[in-house]
């Protein structure tokens, strides 16, 4: 596993226990591989090569997570995934899919998926994609790592420097991480150009407003560029960062 992987943000049940997480899918050495990058976290996993088996795994174990192949030797992933919604309307599921076709990726969100990764796919990837979606419900955070911020699925880690958004690395120069980190400790706060200069570049507002723009344009290449984005232009006021909808 990479540094990033290591090195992010530990995550645990309401009750300090480790996540619980299910891998489904009918390849076998995968399912392995998987189960093994999981643990490796600090995760508890159970695996099932069946779309029955899924579904009695997912009402015995309870998991708080779940990476389901589309693609099932008795039932599809959809049809798992409904089953598995009867008893827990909550849990998140990850949707492992051969097909890169856009309409099978609208019909796994649409039927409820709240993401997906195409085969192949790497394993940090899978890991970083189940993190986030832990993050978004039940599972919360450990404390013991104050030095990551995190707004919906970008993440920033102070003390490494490492940026990701959906679990896909971002570089940045050291005033685009400088700039990146001051919207991350104000999110949903509106920042005027002025504050921006003051705190990233560490003078007063002088005319100089456009060096913020253009860094702000440098930053939106790298984190929105084919993302819902995250940086938004309040006109005459300044910028904020949100969660993408």
């Amino acid at each position: 596993m990479n540094k990033a992987s290591t090195k992010a943000q530990k995550l645990q049940r309401p009750d300090g226990s480790a996540p619980r997480v299910l891998v489904v899918d009918d390849e076998h050495n995968l399912t392995e591989l998987l189960s093994m990058a999981l643990r490796y976290e600090g995760w508890e996993v159970r695996s099932a090569e069946s779309g029955m088996a899924a579904v009695r795994a997912a009402r015995e174990f309870e998991p708080d997570a779940v990476a389901l192949d589309m693609m099932l030797p008795d039932m599809d992933g959809l049809e798992v995934l409904r089953r598995m919604r009867e008893h827990n309307d909550r849990i998140p599921v990850l949707f492992l899919t051969a097909k890169d076709a856009v309409e099978d990726r609208i019909a796994g969100l649409t039927a409820g998926g709240d993401d997906y990764v195409t085969k192949p796919f790497s394993l940090e990837e899978v890991v970083a994609r189940l993190r986030g979606l832990m993050r978004r419900t039940a599972v919360v955070a450990a404390d013991d790592d104050e030095s990551l911020l995190v707004v919906g699925d970008l993440t920033l880690d102070e003390d490494s420097h490492e940026v990701t958004r959906s679990g896909v690395n971002v570089t940045l120069t050291a005033t685009e991480f400088e700039l990146l980190r001051y919207l991350m400790r104000n999110p949903k706060r509106v920042l005027s150009k002025a504050q921006i200069l003051d705190r990233v570049w560490n003078y007063d507002f002088g005319g100089q407003a456009n060096v913020v723009e253009l860094y702000i344009s440098y930053l939106r290449k790298k984190i929105d560029a084919g993302r819902e984005p995250m940086i938004h232009t309040m006109r005459g006021v300044g910028y904020v960062l949100k969660p993408a909808a």
